[in-house]
């Protein structure tokens, strides 16, 4: 026992390191490149020393990490520890190595909410946030319309329910996001609500960091203390039921929170698939299925995956930046169509 949690420690140090170095070094990269040393020094200035920002050699090193890459890293970071934490709790608590957090109607949600501000005004009374309210309202609507169909009408537990609640309100919300697109006369209105609906960092500020960085935290520790519970998920209910767990109630709780996280992720950046999918089948096909492992593992990896994903995102072409959902879907597709063919994958290795 206390060789495992040694080498879980060792594990989360190591992908800690790589984190922090992946923030640091993503931040050199870029149209202007930034040297280590002026990144240490505007790093320097803006946790500890305000005045050296003011004595800085190159000013506009500072504008362009403070203003433009740290938050939009920051935000990969939360972005990505998020879906995957959500992945790893919504294969448990549904038992489906297929489920991802945007299963219970999220994205659809949030790109109906998104759209309907960008092209019709709504949520304007928000001001320059009409967007990441429209889309945090328009998630949690349909997240709770899923949990309304499936537990309260119904009376039912039944998962496949759940899973068909949340498909049928996918389908309809993406019909009206379609609508509204087509019949809009914006052109620039209908080219931000695309490039939304595929997920970007581009338009992150300080101002969108808290809410995500509170809900996602606070989440985090929170699941940190359910391994046990998530651990008997996978075992199904009656055996759950058995060893003293209320599969009712905390199947309930944990899909409501995951669905408060993700929201707020994708109220921000937009839709971003593939991560909470592929990143905890990976942890999975390394350390097995026991969640004291899976959960901060995964984490993790999820947040070094992402912030990678928006280097390539907005460096792999000269004059242009590439939705990061096009990304995430063009590396996790093929991947889990791997896994799918070739690997055993599953609960059943603890």
């Amino acid at each position: 026992m206390k060789t495992g949690y040694c080498k879980l420690g060792l594990y989360l140090l190591l992908l800690t390191a790589f984190l922090l170095c992946s923030v640091v070094h993503s931040l050199s990269i870029g149209v202007v490149d930034i040297s280590w040393k002026e990144i240490v020094q505007v790093l320097y200035g803006f946790l500890i020393d305000k005045n050296m920002l003011v004595t800085l050699e190159n000013p506009v090193a500072a504008d362009i990490i403070l203003d433009l890459r740290l938050p939009r890293i920051l935000m990969a970071v939360i972005a990505g520890g998020a879906l995957a934490l959500g992945g790893v709790v919504m294969q448990a608590v549904i038992r489906n190595p297929l489920a991802d957090p945007y299963i219970l109607g999220v994205s659809s949600g949030a790109a109906l909410g998104a759209t309907a501000s960008i092209i019709l005004g709504a949520f304007s009374i928000f001001g320059v946030y009409g967007v990441s309210a429209g889309a945090f309202i328009g998630a949690l609507a349909v997240t709770f319309t899923v949990f309304a169909l499936t537990f309260s009408v119904s009376g039912s537990q039944s998962i496949t329910k759940l899973i068909l609640a949340g498909t049928a309100l996918n389908a309809i919300c993406g019909s009206c996001t379609s609508m509204i697109v087509y019949l809009a006369k914006d052109v620039e209105g209908i080219r931000d609500a695309s490039f939304w609906i595929m997920g970007s960092m581009g338009r992150t500020t300080w101002e969108m960091l808290p809410l995500g960085c509170i809900l996602f935290c606070a989440t985090s520790l929170f699941f940190a203390t359910q391994f046990r519970s998530l651990n008997a998920s996978l075992l199904g209910d009656e055996a759950a039921v058995t060893l003293g767990i209320d599969v009712a109630g905390k199947r309930k709780l944990y899909l409501v929170l995951v669905a408060l996280m993700v929201s707020s992720v994708v109220a921000s950046v937009g839709i971003i698939g593939f991560v909470g999918l592929v990143v905890p089948h990976i942890v999975r096909l390394l350390l097995g299925s026991d969640h004291t492992r899976l959960l901060p593992v995964s984490v993790l990896l999820g947040a070094i995956y992402l912030v990678w994903c928006d280097v390539f995102a907005r460096t792999a072409l000269m004059n242009a930046e590439i939705p990061i959902g096009i990304v995430t879907s063009l590396i996790g597709g093929p991947f889990f169509l791997y896994l799918m063919m070739f690997r055993k994958y599953g609960y059943g290795d603890r």
